[in-house]
């Protein structure tokens, strides 16, 4: 995504079309604009092609972007479960450990970067029916991985996140009673680091602007790439990233923040659930 937005920057200084850059590689327009969202892997040899037609002589310049482009063909880590991950997956698994701040709303259970080891097994058994032990157990690792950019010991390099939680998702149990007392406790003391901001929004609030489901914002360090929404439906997932599209999702969760209780009496709240469990 990084290469694709420097290169878009670049045509776009020059004042060229996505179609001939996409003469110049012997590739179609749609090629240019799948390489410059970061969809699609990039050969070195096309990107000295675009480099030289965008006017990019200086040596250092050259070499910094093409090694961008060797980067983006490496295998990130989570490759390796791709067997137990639906298709649309992986790529937010990677969007997700690039991101310097994640905006979520979950109402269906604990988003998987808070779940505990026992109750993400409960979910992944309910969620791959008929799978292997061995099938779920590696999903479960995958969980457990991911949750290591945010619960790092060190928070300096770690994402914020700011979540809302439906108390639907609160009461709704998967696993046992000490599955679900596990989880309360865990997310009541995840709810104490610096860099999560975890909101409930109550059932005594009625309708709320999260009626269209879960979502997950993406927001990256670098200036040049926008932000991510991410849906995820029952056979796919959408990733959009259109201005527009983005602002009413971020219009959605201010709301939702706004009208949920703060972070101090939404730990309250996981506690008085924990006292009834």
């Amino acid at each position: 995504m990084l290469l694709g937005s420097q290169l878009r920057r670049l045509r776009e200084a020059r004042g060229i079309t996505r179609e001939a850059a996409g003469y110049s590689i012997r590739a179609s327009e749609s090629k240019i604009s799948r390489m410059e969202l970061g969809r699609v892997s990039f050969k070195v040899r096309d990107v000295e092609d675009l480099l030289t037609l965008y006017g990019i002589t200086d040596e250092v310049e050259r070499q910094s972007l093409l090694s961008l482009a060797r980067e983006a063909n490496v295998a990130g880590w989570w490759h390796s479960y791709t067997d137990v991950l639906p298709s649309w997956f992986p790529t937010y698994v990677g969007l997700e450990g690039a991101a310097s701040l994640l905006r979520v709303y979950e109402v269906q259970f604990v988003h998987g970067l808070l779940q505990t080891e026992q109750y993400a097994r409960a979910v992944v058994r309910r969620g791959m029916t008929g799978a292997s032990p061995d099938d779920v157990e590696r999903r479960v690792s995958l969980r457990l991985e991911r949750q290591k950019y945010l619960l790092a010991a060190d928070t300096a390099g770690a994402p914020e996140f700011h979540i809302v939680l439906d108390e639907a998702a609160l009461r709704r149990p998967y696993g046992d009673r000490e599955v679900m007392r596990g989880q309360l406790q865990h997310l009541i003391d995840v709810s104490e680091r610096p860099n999560v901001r975890l909101q409930v929004m109550p059932f005594r609030f009625g309708g709320h602007s999260g009626e269209s489901g879960a979502f997950t914002i993406l927001s990256f360090p670098d200036a040049d790439l926008s932000d991510v929404v991410y849906v995820e439906q029952l056979t796919s997932a959408l990733y959009l990233d259109k201005r527009e599209d983005v602002a009413q999702y971020e219009q959605a969760l201010k709301e939702l923040q706004q009208d949920s209780p703060g972070p101090d009496e939404s730990r309250d709240l996981l506690r008085g659930l924990l006292q009834l469990s």
